[in-house]
Formats: structure tokens, C-alpha cells, sequence
């Protein structure tokens, strides 16, 4: 099966793609290209469908984060084995060849480059991350690169979609408290003191509002296509033991 590689059109100058479930050689419930050396699945089915999505990219070399769910960004200075993934949830780089990677399942991947300035930057916003501006981090990592702001361009790719996000009260009312107008992101759900979340949006938004010059959103919901992405929420509710992740690689030409 061919590996799934979707491409935003803001970032066509430099190389990336955010990869989804087809063409790995993953089995049962990580069946497909699981790029999550945090799963559970075989290791060396992990590391060949990492070889396989870097091969897309034209052989370069993968560094992914051990993910924390926070705000922290690194820079990186030089690629890294799987086992001394630095904890943090960004990274940004001026180092052609190497693929800034970021796992997710239902969490939003977020990627993003200035060309002129030859500084890419990748960050990975579940919802603690985006409230914890995991997005602005990123984005000063890169300026202390050399990036400018008014030219980095970011796309969103897969990630739960607003439909299949509910939330409760207490979820809601984080959102609220941080910024009133966060409600924009917030639709009643079906069950009563139940939300659903517009995470998305809510991370354009908060991309728009530290002044780069363009968002794109892949508008691609995980939960839904059990074909083409990985989610853990999807997994939860089915009571599986376990799930992959998807890869999303951004990377500057050597």
C-alpha cells in the first residue's frame, strides 16, 4: 500500500509531509505506519516505518521528542537517537537534512518555516500544549534562529475534528478563564455540562494571533478515518489496548 504523505501548500518551498496510517508494516491494532516508538508495538516495525517516511522525504534523517504535553521548545544543534529524545513538545532547527518529526493521535501536528531565513520549526498542540502556547515557544525558538515572525508560514495537519471532540464543564471552563472569547471554540454537545472542541481552530487562532504570515489547516479529522489515522480517542472508546501514532516531517534540503 502506498504511504500516505498530505502536503500543505504554504509550506511548497521546503520539504515535509503529514503522514498518515497506509504503507507502513505494522500489524493489528497498530496495523499500518506507526511511527510511535512509545507504543507498543514491535520495535523494528517502528523503526521501518520511520526508514519508510524518511525515505519520502529523500533519506533524511529523523528526530523526533519524547512528548510531554507541554510548552517547551528545543533547538536543534544535531540528530539524536530515539532513547535521548530531549522532553518537550517543539523543536526548531537551521540544520538542512535532518526531519524535525512529530508523533501524534488526535493531537494537532503543527509545521512551520521561514525559506528565506532557512529555519524550520515543528510543534506538537494537544490541548495542553495550545492553552500552554506550545505554538508561541515554537515560533521564538525560530526567531532565535534567525526566523522572522512576519514570514513563517504554519500548517495544521490531522488531527480530532470539532465533531468528534467532547469535553466536559471543567474543560470548558480552563478555555474560558484563560480568554473569554475562547467560548468561540466550545458547541453544546448532546449530553448536558458536555462541549465539543474546536482544537483546530483554537490553534490557528492562537498561530494568527502571534503575527506569522499565514496559517493553512489540513482540516483532516483522525477520529473519523480509522483507514487513514491513528486516534487515541477512537481506540478508548473501543476499549483497545493500545494505538500508533501517526508522523508528521518537516525537513530544509541538504
Amino acid at each position: 500500500m502506498t504511504i500516505l504523505a498530505l502536503k500543505a501548500d504554504n509550506l511548497a518551498s521546503v520539504d515535509h509531509a503529514f503522514f498518515g496510517r497506509p504503507g507502513g508494516v505494522s500489524r493489528g491494532l497498530y496495523a499500518g505506519l506507526n511511527c510511535g516508538p512509545g507504543s507498543g508495538d514491535e520495535r523494528a516495525d517502528v523503526l521501518e516505518n520511520r526508514r519508510r517516511a524518511m525515505a519520502a522525504l529523500g533519506g533524511v534523517t529523523l528526530v523526533t521528542l519524547y512528548q510531554i504535553h507541554s510548552a517547551n521548545a528545543v533547538t536543534v544543534t544535531a540528530p539524536w537517537q530515539i532513547g535521548e529524545s530531549p522532553q518537550a513538545d517543539a523543536m526548531a532547527t537551521t540544520l538542512p537534512g535532518i526531519a524535525l518529526g512529530i508523533l501524534t493521535a488526535d493531537c494537532a501536528p503543527v509545521l512551520l518555516a521561514d525559506a528565506q531565513a532557512g529555519v524550520i520549526g515543528a510543534a506538537h498542540a494537544g490541548w495542553k500544549g495550545a492553552i500552554g502556547g506550545v505554538t508561541d515557544s515554537v515560533i521564538a525558538t525560530m526567531e532565535e534562529l534567525g526566523a522572522a515572525r512576519g514570514r513563517i508560514c504554519a500548517a495544521i495537519g490531522p488531527c480530532i475534528a470539532q465533531a468528534s471532540y467532547e469535553v466536559d464543564a471543567g474543560f470548558h471552563d480552563r478555555f474560558i478563564a484563560q480568554d473569554a472569547a475562547n467560548n468561540a471554540f466550545f458547541i453544546a454537545s448532546d449530553r448536558a455540562e458536555h462541549f465539543r472542541f474546536d482544537l483546530e481552530g483554537y490553534v490557528a487562532m492562537r498561530l494568527s494571533r502571534a503575527g506569522i504570515a499565514g496559517v493553512s489547516r489540513l482540516g483532516a479529522d483522525t477520529y473519523a478515518r480509522d483507514d487513514r489515522f491513528y486516534s487515541f480517542r477512537r481506540a478508548t472508546h473501543r476499549g483497545e489496548a493500545d494505538y500508533g501514532r501517526d508522523l508528521s516531517a518537516i525537513v530544509l534540503k541538504p
